[in-house]
């Protein structure tokens, strides 16, 4: 059982019509993983809240036309510009399948670290991971632990995960020491852009006056050519 339930309609229209359903608050989906997809539709808001709450990574309890069906995000297609959501695919699962999700990456306990304590900062570059379990095991976000962290240089890599019990990452081959977050000084990167921009300028107005005496000298010399004549 998930925590995250939602009630979906099979749908009739598709293709250029399904504008009509959103027209009337409606969201069209689909969902893959029977003999044949199921074309659905459901509330807007409704479904909005519950793949807000799943994300890629937590199983929702679908019930469609009343029959039940556990099922992932699969893709989710939101417009450009007015930032709503235009279509959902979702993929069936069962509760003994193991299945793979993307699942975001919480790193933890950095305001207690030395790297923090000396008021440097985290930087996140790794924000989600794939990984694979049963529906059950699938964990809401995978926390790594940055309590040790002490200086500028200092980061977390795959590494420093911790996987829960019956979690696996979905990549055997997946680089371990593949960057999750890095410690820097602010201070010191705020120095080092204003040295390079006082250099940058240095170096435009050295070019500046070089153009000049060059202007200059050819000026002289045309001078010299035509009192020469």
């Amino acid at each position: 059982m998930s925590d995250t339930k939602l009630a979906l309609a099979k749908r009739e229209v598709s293709g250029k019509k399904v504008k009509s359903l959103r027209e009337q608050g409606l969201i069209p989906s689909v969902v893959f993983g029977g003999k044949e997809p199921i074309l659905t539709q459901s509330s807007y808001n409704e479904t909005e809240k519950a793949v807000r709450a799943a994300g890629y990574h937590s199983p929702i309890d679908l019930t469609i036309d009343g029959k039940a069906q556990m099922v992932l995000v699969k893709t989710v297609d939101i417009d450009p510009v007015k930032r709503l959501i235009r279509n959902i695919e979702f993929q069936a699962i069962s509760a003994n399948e193991v299945v793979e999700a993307t699942t975001p990456i919480k790193v933890v306990n950095f305001e207690s670290s030395d790297a923090s304590k000396a008021h440097l900062v985290l930087s996140i570059v790794l924000e989600e991971i794939d990984v694979k379990a049963k529906p059950a095991d699938l964990p809401e976000a995978i926390e790594v632990d940055a309590s040790k962290l002490a200086a500028v240089g200092d980061g977390l890599t795959v590494a420093d995960i911790i996987l829960p019990k019956g979690v696996e990452f979905a990549d055997k081959e997946l680089d371990k020491e593949l960057p999750i977050a890095n410690v820097y000084d602010p201070a010191a990167e705020a120095a080092e852009r204003e040295a390079k921009a006082e250099a940058d300028k240095a170096a435009d107005e050295a070019k500046a006056a070089e153009e000049e005496a060059a202007e200059a000298a050819e000026g002289e010399a045309a001078e010299s050519e035509e009192k020469a004549e």
